[in-house]
């Protein structure tokens, strides 16, 4: 799955969408022993509209509780029918494991409309080098991004680097064997347990296999999107710095939780219990948010319907504008220097650290 995270490098701001929409399963597929796509069908009224890298947020009632969680959209807009995420079992996980074992063709699913920032201009005179370098699950949006360039950019190129313990764990796997027939996209695979059918590197991905893959691109016209667990992610972009690649050229899809960093700002001292106002859809909300909450948090606890997806200051969906007031983000990369410079903040990270905040989402 995957929320936007990118480089701050935009002047613009992005307009987020925090509609819902209900669309019928169409086809749910065994991609591994712990991962399924699920494919819906397109909405009655007309087609679904996403750009290739963007998530769909699933609304789901699981043990008579709502529960949100985003997932990436593997498929791309130009070339498949039919919108699709992908969602691997998560140990614990509460909504993956029931989209893994519950969710049947023809079941309605509610969904928030399609959001994120890790994402891509396509235009069939762009003669680019993009270079995806994925692990594990972190293959959807990188895929969707991956189809989209070979069908709307005759005259790019496609490199993909995607690790996993061994050849079962591979998503996708049918189907990047069918990209490869195209001779402008290039696998490399890293897996843990090496096989025979293919060729690999044995071990985990590394600085030197990143750096023999950009031997044989030119930089200059590389885009580089990377996309997998927090090691990889963090390996990768220290070797590209180290390799001297521009962070221009780098973009970034991340899900962590900002619980971690949540509870090192507790602890330091500079939170107490705040009132802040929360203007949304025209109404006006006061109350108290504790330093071991967030404005979400409490917002929510307090039965106010604000929007959020992935409670963890990437997605955007809660983003609202601070009229007064200061706040302290657990998580800020989610936003861009504009929106940050405009006064935009994201309620799910956030702790007030005036007394006079206001927020205005929407």
């Amino acid at each position: 799955m995957a929320f936007g995270l990118f480089k701050k490098k935009e002047n613009k701001v992005p307009e987020v969408k925090t509609g819902f929409l209900n669309l019928k399963v169409k086809e749910v597929i065994r991609e591994t022993e712990d991962a399924v796509s699920i494919h819906f069908e397109q909405p009655e009224d007309g087609t679904l509209s996403y750009k290739s890298g963007q998530f769909l947020t699933v609304v789901a009632n699981v043990n008579g509780k709502e529960e949100r969680r985003a997932y990436s959209l593997c498929s791309s807009p130009f070339v498949d029918a039919y919108p699709a995420v992908a969602v691997k079992r998560v140990e614990g996980g509460i909504v993956s494991n029931y989209l893994n074992d519950s969710v049947s063709a023809g079941d309605i699913v509610k969904l928030m409309e399609p959001n994120g920032n890790f994402t891509t201009e396509f235009t069939s005179s762009n003669e680019r080098h993009v270079v995806l370098f994925g692990g594990g699950s972190g293959i959807t949006p990188l895929m969707s991004i991956a189809k989209s360039t070979l069908d709307q950019e005759p005259n790019s190129k496609v490199t993909l680097v995607y690790a996993n313990r061994n050849k079962e764990s591979i998503i996708f796997n049918e189907a990047i064997k069918e990209m490869s027939a195209d001779d402008r996209f290039d696998v490399i695979h890293v897996l843990e347990a090496v096989t025979s059918e293919f060729e690999c590197h044995e071990g985990y991905l590394s600085q030197d296999i990143i750096g023999d893959v950009l031997k044989s691109i030119e930089i200059g016209k590389a885009e580089i999107f990377i996309c997998g667990p927090t090691p990889m992610m963090d390996l990768t972009l220290s070797s590209l710095s180290s390799l001297g690649i521009p962070d221009s050229q780098v973009r970034k899809e991340s899900f962590v939780s900002a619980a971690a960093t949540k509870e090192e700002n507790v602890n330091d001292g500079e939170l107490v219990a705040r009132e802040v106002t929360i203007i949304y859809d025209g109404d006006e909300y006061k109350y108290t948010v504790e330093p071991n909450e967030t404005i979400l948090e409490k917002g929510l606890d307090e039965d106010v319907d604000l929007p959020f997806s992935c409670q963890s200051g990437l997605c955007t969906a809660c983003r609202g504008k601070c009229l007064t007031g200061k706040v302290k983000m657990d998580e800020d990369e989610g936003l861009s220097e504009a929106e940050i410079n405009e006064g935009y903040v994201l309620p799910c990270v956030s702790h007030p650290l005036t007394d006079d905040v206001v927020i205005e989402i929407g």
